[in-house]
């Protein structure tokens, strides 16, 4: 190939790539601003309906005892640490939900997550738990708890800090109250007043 014809194609090329290039990306700085985040109009995530406000109330069940355990420790107390907080234990669930405070009762969905005893000078757990439902219009849907619960208090509270589902850009909070308790499974009471759309 003569050194005209190369340099012919070598130049048809080079600009070819810069057109291609100038054309079919925007600048960074476009591309950071309209790609990052835009506006959209709410009614395209079906959110033209004015928010609601609903009570669930439900029993859940921390179950450690027998052969089908539902609350199973992967983070034992460290030998070496002397608490009386159970400082450092970590649980992983996966607990029922019940209409009443029986485990005969009609279930309505399952906590999957965590707790872990995160203070030394309380029993205080942090909480990190889905409440996915199976009752109704609610099945399928979830709600996510985030937070502090101070679980010798007689009354806490922890926030909601989303959902799915019915229950997308869920917000609230749910008081809990122990209704009982032993060495190994224990029952909690659950209040849950969560705004969705």
């Amino acid at each position: 190939m003569p050194t005209q014809h190369f340099l012919t194609f070598f130049f048809f090329l080079l600009f070819s790539c810069n057109t291609l290039t100038s054309t079919s990306s925007p600048s960074f700085e476009k591309e950071e601003t309209y790609d990052f985040v835009r506006s959209i109009d709410p009614k395209l995530l079906h959110l033209n309906n004015q928010e609601k406000l609903s009570h669930f109330r439900f029993f859940w069940h921390d179950i450690m005892s027998g052969k089908n355990p539902t609350s199973i420790t992967v983070v034992p107390l460290p030998l070496k640490l002397n608490t009386t907080t159970s400082f450092g234990l970590v649980n992983i669930i996966d607990n029922p939900l019940t209409l009443g405070p029986k485990m005969s009762s009609k279930l309505v969905g399952k906590a999957q997550g965590l707790y872990a005893s995160a203070s030394k000078d309380e029993f205080s757990l942090f909480m990190a738990m889905t409440f996915a439902f199976i009752e109704g219009k609610y099945n399928g849907s979830t709600i996510t708890i985030l937070g502090r619960n101070s679980a010798l208090n007689k009354v806490r509270e922890m926030p909601i800090v989303g959902g799915t589902g019915r229950f997308r850009f869920a917000r609230g909070y749910a008081q809990t109250k122990t209704y009982q308790y032993d060495s190994q499974d224990t029952t909690v009471e659950y209040n849950v007043y969560v705004f969705y759309y």
